[in-house]
């Protein structure tokens, strides 16, 4: 089992320059050529930062992600650059970086969110009902929540500005956003990683209904695996057991990510009120975080199990 360290909400090294702070990581430049990514604790859901942090869940995260990128290492190269992140910091700041970071190349970010989906769920469910289509995929007429789509489909979305929300985009639009055969390379790409993780899981006990992928290109334009990778931050994860049930009668499976906080925000009051979704968030109780931290170690735990 993992052992967790200290909960970290914001990393703080003095050492190297802040280069953003995301939702989750916190990225330093390491000279010009590589970055540190810190994983953070920090949770957001409905876009904004909960004031509180899930106990371990960045070096979960990172567990997690290490785990994939090392199967995945075949179908396309990753950011990884095999250094330890440990090494670049000052000694009184390897605390913050242990378990939780990544050393990776710098890389040109493409501003496509490139999402597979195997199955109908979350907003691909409420889309369907409505046009049967996702993200202007046409699907098959009958189709229930949560019901494995005939084949994964391709449904890319534009990385937004720092605290704006990703939009939904065809590929198409990816066509005209960086060229065909790049947009076809990412497209053809992610289905192939999304294909494999996903009979990977299943030997475990796990359905991934869907993730996103992000990439970025090297000088020389090589295509490159970036950011996390199939964590139940950026996936949804489902056991297998209780699928079968929850797909019969038309209701959304348990899963291994954030839904329980979301669950628990959605009656949650601020004055007397209902939250608007809009910061700053309610005071997350210590019970809804650590059911959510266990969770996350359940997902790693039950992955990387031999």
């Amino acid at each position: 089992m993992t052992t967790l360290p200290s909960a970290l909400h914001t990393s703080n090294i003095a050492s190297l320059p802040l280069l953003a702070r995301g939702k989750v990581r916190d990225n330093y430049a390491v000279g010009d050529d590589r970055i540190l990514m810190v994983a953070s604790d920090r949770l957001s859901a409905f876009d904004v930062i909960m004031g509180e942090p899930i106990p371990g869940k960045g070096v979960l995260l990172t567990q997690m992600a290490l785990f994939w990128f090392d199967k995945l290492s075949h179908i396309c190269p990753n950011h990884l650059t095999g250094e330890a992140p440990e090494s670049v910091v000052k000694p009184e700041e390897v605390k913050q970086v242990e378990g939780r970071s990544m050393l990776v190349k710098r890389l040109k970010p493409i501003m496509i969110e490139a999402v597979v989906r195997g199955y109908l769920a979350g907003s691909g469910w409420q889309e369907y009902k409505t046009s049967q289509a996702v993200c202007g995929v046409k699907l098959p007429a009958g189709l229930t929540n949560a019901a494995k789509l005939p084949e994964p489909i391709y449904t890319p979305a534009a990385k937004a500005e720092m605290g704006d929300h990703d939009e939904n985009i065809t590929y198409e639009r990816t066509v005209e956003m960086v060229g065909e055969p790049l947009a076809v390379q990412i497209r053809d790409t992610a289905i192939r990683l999304y294909k494999e993780a996903s009979e990977i899981a299943l030997t475990k006990g796990m359905i991934i209904a869907d993730t996103k992928f992000e990439f970025g290109l090297t000088t020389d334009g090589q295509l490159v695996l970036m950011d996390e990778v199939l964590t139940p931050d950026s996936s949804r994860y489902w056991p297998v057991e209780g699928y079968a049930e929850a797909l019969a009668a038309g209701e959304n499976p348990p899963s291994y990510d954030k839904q329980f906080v979301r669950d628990w925000l959605e009656q949650a009051k601020v004055n007397g009120k209902l939250w608007d979704k809009t910061a700053p968030s309610p005071r997350l109780p210590k019970e809804v975080t650590d059911k959510t931290a266990a969770k996350y170690r359940e997902a790693l735990e039950r992955l990387t199990a031999a």
